[in-house]
């Protein structure tokens, strides 16, 4: 190889010379090298990826390819010492390129550092995953951590990747500020670190972990860590306050006030707010697979919820919980099912204080109320 790639026009010429060497290679969709902890009992219990790749990157990718004998298909390879140092040492003249950062060689520059480290209840190995396709299904326990570190380093969207029988791949930890230990072991690990004097704290047992633990994204706010899980995906300029909550698979697609739940599988738009104790319903507890989404600009006051999708520029007032079922009275003075409402944008849903009922009106400066699609009602 050469002594130094130092345009991105020579980084091309590497990755395609890199290629042409492999018979029967197909560029995956998304990549990665990770480094794996595996219990006493030999269950991986967690992969950190640095560096997870969906769509580009295709010159580490080509050098995996080569030392590990990758072709083509979703799967996890593990590396050997002798094989991870030929990776790294097949990467390292992109350190001299200055068109661009090259975060892949920085992580596994840093994977190299952090796999010898003394660890308690574990020991670790390092992992490439290659997916072919995002939809494809989950191999492994690495796989599945890839896939988490692909939305919340907001490589991929919400619903952008597979993540069919998730629960299965993962063991449940106790997830600590000494990393992750199977359950039964840890009472002894524990005694081990207080001895050293590191008294371990505990954040959750649990199958996932929190995000910060893995991921921090650039330009968000989070004010209590434990209430971010890993494969949340937030977008830059979001503010995740105390009592906000954002499960995997969901999260912001702008700069988003969070005071209420995102739950599993729901979206929110650039510059919408959700009000303390506000609860949006996701695709989990019901085994439901509607994607419930928040547009832009859109208002979900404090104490209220939705299951239904907002459009733009929403508002639901405070403490009203808004159900697919619900019965709307509407500006022309019929009524819908608020299933029959679900996205449409411009819309003030409110409680009648004289009445009860729940009414959908017109939002100010909106040009007025259109009707219902007749679409809808087919």
């Amino acid at each position: 190889m050469a002594e130094a790639w130092r345009t991105q026009e020579e980084l091309n010429t590497a990755r395609d010379t890199i290629e042409r060497t492999l018979e029967s290679y197909k560029r995956p969709a998304a990549f990665g090298l990770g480094l794996a902890t595996v219990g006493p009992s030999g269950a991986t219990l967690d992969t950190y990826f640095p560096r997870a790749n969906a769509g580009g990157n295709f010159l580490p990718a080509a050098v995996l390819a080569d030392v590990t004998g990758y072709r083509s298909g979703t799967t996890s390879i593990r590396l050997d010492e002798a094989t991870f140092a030929r990776a790294i040492t097949m990467l390292t003249p992109a350190e001299a390129c200055t068109d661009l950062p090259h975060p892949n060689l920085w992580g596994w520059q840093l994977i190299q550092k952090l796999r010898t480290a003394p660890r308690l209840g574990g020991t670790r190995h390092v992992v490439a995953v290659f997916l072919e396709d995002l939809t494809d299904p989950i191999v492994d326990t690495s796989d599945a951590f890839f896939r988490l570190h692909l939305l919340s380093q907001r490589q991929v969207l919400p619903h952008g990747v597979g993540l069919d029988g998730l629960f299965a791949k993962l063991v449940t930890n106790v997830w600590t500020s000494h990393g992750p230990f199977e359950p039964d072991d840890y009472a002894a690990r524990a005694v081990e670190l207080e001895l050293t004097g590191m008294r371990p704290v505990v954040h959750a047992v649990d199958k996932f972990p929190r995000m910060v633990d893995y991921v921090i994204p650039s330009g968000v706010r989070i004010a209590d860590a434990s209430r971010v899980r890993l494969g949340a995906h937030l977008a830059e300029g979001t503010v995740v306050m105390h009592e906000g909550f954002c499960n995997f698979n969901a999260g912001t697609l702008g700069a988003a006030m969070v005071e209420g739940r995102i739950s599993a599988g729901v979206v929110v738009g650039n510059d919408s707010d959700l009000g303390g104790g506000a609860s949006i319903m996701g695709t989990l507890s019901g085994g439901g697979k509607e994607i419930i989404s928040v547009g832009a600009g859109c208002l979900i006051g404090a104490n209220a919820g939705i299951g239904i999708s907002l459009g733009d520029r929403c508002t639901v007032e405070a403490g009203l919980y808004l159900t697919a079922g619900s019965i709307v009275r509407l500006p022309d003075g019929t009524t819908a099912k608020a299933r029959d409402l679900s996205g449409r944008s411009d819309l003030v849903f409110r409680r009648n204080s004289t009445s009860g009922a729940i009414e959908a009106l017109a939002r100010e400066g909106s040009g007025g109320w259109t009707g219902l699609n007749a679409a809808l009602h087919h």
